[in-house]
């Protein structure tokens, strides 16, 4: 597993477009954005056209934040 870093923005009701910035753990850049749609697609309601994803980065070990993130990478 790697920890990847996903950066973009989402629709918003209220604000227009919200800012977002994620960390998770996937086995490459494909399942990442796969997770990162689903994810916020259910805890947001919302739809995979609503979110823009602009930047997926790797991280290394010691530029992780997230305890559970770093957990599922085995740190």
């Amino acid at each position: 597993m790697k920890a990847f870093l996903i950066r973009g923005t989402h629709a918003d009701k209220r604000q227009g477009k919200q800012i977002f910035s994620i960390e998770m753990a996937a086995e490459d850049e494909v399942a990442v954005r796969e997770k990162a749609l689903s994810t916020l697609g259910s805890q947001h309601r919302l739809k995979r056209w609503q979110i823009d994803i602009s930047e997926i980065a790797e991280l290394s070990a010691d530029k992780i934040t997230d305890h559970a993130v770093k957990y599922q990478i085995g740190e």
